[in-house]
């Protein structure tokens, strides 16, 4: 329940998520703490992307806070989608998403419309870096754009120093260069770099453009993640954007209830009662999590060599396979190998969407083999679990660094190179079983340097738990970003 006394009961944010579940769901996270301080906030989204966050803002209405979910229709036929698609793991094919960029483009004026019928009058919009035109939509009714970028600081200050520099524009796509700039000695190569970065001549380069001019003329940035976990990296990307940088997570740490937990995203395809049953029947730490994420699609082949690297680890696991990944191929496979019947004394699959941070935060958890994206990366460490790194598009070789060599949480796979999303079949197997297994007993054994590791996450989760409670750096840090906004709202209301 929100405080009566706090003082920012007049002020009114409306946020503005990106059509991705990475993008959304941490922004669900974020609008209920800011409820919790006493504004009103009120998030707009389209019909199927508000279907799945529809109970967390529910729930969260019930228990008292000023949140709601409103909806705007997606104009799927005008922007030459299929009905009902209206979001990035939704897309038939990468080739559309030229199309989705589109419809995100031509949700402005409907938005625009329900700004002005919105009450109290909004103080601030908070919109995912995608939402390009919230900049021009904030100016129009004389409002601060505050970015949510979903990513690290780590992160944006590479992305910053590598456009800035050029520097990876005169060397061979696998020869290493070291980002100029940086607090640590970070070497990558261009294929390792993300595509909003090495950009080519695609039909997406002028909105890549757009993006990043209208992220750095943007009022200030809000970020996912904690002052404690990449101090020096905080600090230097504040000298780059001034000092309207907000550090408020993890905010996945909100959901302090199994309940809020299992409705974070789809609905989950396993029980979640069947779920923490089979994790009660393991020993503290001994199983090994797998998870790809929502949008990285992985190949039936690459699929295999995992479930046999897996196997021969002899380590109880679970993994999630989710519904993107379902092939003939690969359930031809494991029912021809019986490949589910020999592991289950110590494995089981989950085939859909399953419950992450519940499954984290459980004590039979002992490691997480993820795609770094952000949100799951954030996860893992909230939950003070090592990880093994299969980072596979987007900003998440950046993700692995951080995980690897700057907080020494993790172990990589050994990827070398990004796979273009929606062409991942055409990569075939990066990653061998010898591979899988030689990674899964480094995080997992219980030699010096594996302890070592342990120690590092479970510090870095229990420091976590304190930057978001009272006194913490993104409690405070929250507090910040709304007197800001409510000293511009008086500012704006007064002249």
């Amino acid at each position: 329940m929100a405080s009566s006394s706090s003082g920012y009961e007049s002020l009114h944010f409306v946020l503005l998520p990106h059509l991705a579940h990475g993008h959304s769901i941490p922004m669900m996270d974020m609008a209920r703490l800011l409820a919790r301080r006493g504004p009103t906030v009120t998030v707009i989204t389209t019909h199927l992307n508000a279907v799945r966050s529809q109970s967390t803002i529910d729930r969260a209405a019930t228990s008292g806070l000023k949140v709601r979910l409103l909806e705007v229709p997606f104009p799927s036929s005008e922007a030459g989608l299929p009905e009902g698609c209206e979001s990035m793991d939704s897309l038939p094919n990468r080739d559309l998403l030229k199309n989705l960029l589109l419809g995100i483009r031509m949700l402005r004026e409907p938005v625009e419309e329900l700004f002005g019928q919105l009450q109290p009058r909004p103080s601030c919009v908070i919109a995912d870096k995608n939402i390009m035109w919230a900049h021009e939509t904030a100016g129009k009714f004389g409002i601060p754009r505050i970015v949510f970028d979903g990513t690290s600081c780590f992160s944006l200050l590479c992305t910053h120093r590598i456009v800035e520099s050029k520097v990876y524009e005169t060397v061979p796509e696998a020869e290493p260069f070291v980002v100029p700039g940086l607090p640590d000695r970070i070497a990558l190569t261009r294929a390792q770099l993300p595509g909003a970065v090495n950009i080519g001549q695609t039909d997406t380069k002028d909105v890549r453009d757009e993006i990043r001019s209208k992220e750095l003329a943007a009022y200030g940035v809000v970020a996912n993640t904690f002052e404690e976990l990449e101090p020096a990296y905080v600090e230097e990307f504040r000298k780059v954007r001034g000092r309207r940088l907000w550090c408020i997570g993890p905010v996945s740490l909100s959901n302090t209830k199994n309940s809020s937990k299992i409705d974070r995203g789809n609905k989950s395809a396993i029980d979640e009662s069947l779920c923490l049953e089979w994790l009660d029947s393991r020993n503290p730490s001994s199983v090994l999590y797998i998870c790809f994420g929502s949008l990285c699609h992985v190949s039936a082949s690459q699929l295999i060599e995992l479930a046999l690297g897996l196997e021969s680890s002899n380590r109880s696991f679970m993994w999630v396979i989710k519904k993107g990944d379902y092939s003939e191929e690969l359930e031809n496979w494991f029912a021809e190998e019986k490949y589910e019947e020999r592991v289950k004394d110590r494995g089981i699959i989950i085939r859909g969407w399953a419950p992450q941070v519940l499954i984290l935060s459980h004590s039979a958890v002992g490691g997480f083999m993820t795609h770094c994206g952000w949100n799951s990366t954030l996860e893992g460490v909230s939950a003070g679990v090592p990880m093994i790194t299969w980072p596979m598009f987007a900003e998440q070789f950046y993700n692995e660094k951080l995980i690897v060599q700057v907080i020494g949480t993790g172990v990589r796979v050994g990827v070398e190179r990004c796979m273009n999303w929606g062409e991942e079949d055409k990569v075939g197997v990066l990653v061998r079983r010898e591979d899988v297994r030689r990674a899964i007993e480094k995080l997992m054994d219980e030699g010096k340097e594996s302890d070592e590791r342990r120690r590092r996450a479970r510090k870095l989760g229990e420091v976590a738990e304190r930057a978001v409670e009272g006194g913490g750096s993104s409690y405070s840090n929250m507090n910040l970003m709304i007197q800001h906004v409510k000293e511009k709202d008086k500012e704006m209301t007064t002249s």
